[in-house]
C-alpha cells in the first residue's frame, strides 16, 4: 500500500472512531443513568463490554469496505455516489446515540436504526455487484449482524 492509500486508510478509520467518539458524547451519562437502568432490557442483552468489542470490529470492517469501495470504484461518479453514502451511514451511525440516550425518544430511535440497518444491507449488495462479489464486502456483515442486535433491542424496550 502506498502512502496516498495508507493515509486514506488512517483517514477513514479516524473518522469513523470519531464517530463512536462522538456518539459516546451524545450517550452522556447513558448506561449508568436512572432512565436507562427503569428501561425493559430484552433477555438477550449482552454484558457490557460487549458494546465496545463490537463496535471496535464494526468500525474496523466498515472502515476496510469503505477504504476498498473508494478505491476500486469504477468510476469517479461511482466513488462519489459510495462516498455519499458511506458518509449517510457515518450520520445515521452517529444519530442514534442522541435520540435514544439524550433525548430518550425510542421511537425516532428505533426508526432511525431501521435505516441504518437497512442502508447497510443496502451498501452490502450494492458493495456485491460494484466488487464483483469480492471478500471486502463481507467486512460489512459484522456491522449489519450488530446492527440487528442493536435494532432488537431498541425495539425491546420500545414495546415492553
Amino acid at each position: 500500500m502506498n502512502l496516498k492509500k495508507t493515509l486514506l486508510f488512517a483517514s477513514i478509520l479516524l473518522i469513523n472512531f470519531g464517530g463512536l467518539a462522538i456518539g459516546g458524547w451524545f450517550t452522556g451519562p447513558g448506561v449508568q443513568s436512572e432512565w436507562y437502568a427503569a428501561l425493559p432490557k430484552a433477555p438477550w442483552t449482552p454484558p457490557g463490554w460487549v458494546f465496545g468489542a463490537a463496535w471496535t470490529l464494526v468500525m474496523v470492517g466498515f472502515s476496510v469496505f469503505g477504504y476498498v469501495i473508494l478505491t476500486r470504484a469504477k468510476t469517479k461518479g461511482s466513488r462519489s455516489r459510495w462516498l455519499s453514502w458511506l458518509i449517510l451511514s457515518w450520520i445515521l451511525n452517529v444519530g442514534w446515540n442522541p435520540l435514544f440516550f439524550r433525548w430518550h425518544l425510542l421511537q425516532w430511535a428505533l426508526v432511525e436504526i431501521t435505516l441504518l440497518l437497512a442502508l447497510t444491507l443496502w451498501l452490502f449488495l450494492c458493495g456485491w455487484k460494484e466488487l464483483g462479489g469480492k471478500s471486502a464486502v463481507w467486512s460489512l456483515a459484522p456491522y449489519w449482524a450488530w446492527l440487528m442486535i442493536a435494532t432488537s433491542l431498541n425495539a425491546y424496550s420500545l414495546f415492553h
